[in-house]
């Protein structure tokens, strides 16, 4: 026998905007962005976390959208990479992707930006070992992550010269 499918009522914050949704309580976050909200920037890869191509902003940390249902995110303040765009937070680091070729096939950089972005919020300029480990859990299969570490790099260089 098929179970009924149970809706639940969420209320979350998407990218500065109130949603009230109905959700099927299976639905992954990430598959409620993309379907019923048309935020198509978080991709579905592995589908079991591993790749980071799901990944978004939940709460201010980073998650993977695979991994969490929508019911679960209710409350919650959820930003995606057009939310970061919109909001100008990845300008420098866009512009930074464009110069160094970081963004081939584009299917992992809006997680790239998105994990990218989060170093842009402390004060210290990390080493290309911090840069690294902090894309390491995003899955690119193009650039071989040399040219999205120098274009991290090279976005630093420019805060840094620029303040």
């Amino acid at each position: 026998m098929n179970e009924p499918l149970q809706i639940i009522n969420i209320k979350l914050t998407v990218n500065g905007s109130l949603v009230n949704a109905a959700v099927a309580a299976r639905k992954h976050l990430v598959d409620f962005l993309r379907e019923d909200l048309g935020l198509t920037g978080a991709h579905l890869g592995c589908e079991h976390g591993i790749c980071g191509a799901c990944t978004i902003l939940m709460n201010g940390e980073l998650v993977r959208g695979c991994l969490v249902l929508a019911a679960q995110a209710n409350g919650s303040v959820i930003e995606t990479v057009e939310g970061a765009c919109e909001s100008g937070r990845l300008n420098q680091l866009i512009d930074a992707f464009q110069v160094c070729n970081a963004a081939q096939c584009g299917f992992c950089s809006p997680a790239m930006l998105l994990t990218a972005g989060e170093m842009l919020t402390r004060s210290d300029k990390p080493s290309r070992e911090e840069i690294r480990e902090q894309i390491s859990g995003n899955y690119c299969r193009c650039t071989g992550y040399q040219a999205i570490v120098n274009a991290v790099e090279f976005c630093f260089d420019e805060v840094t010269s620029n303040e």
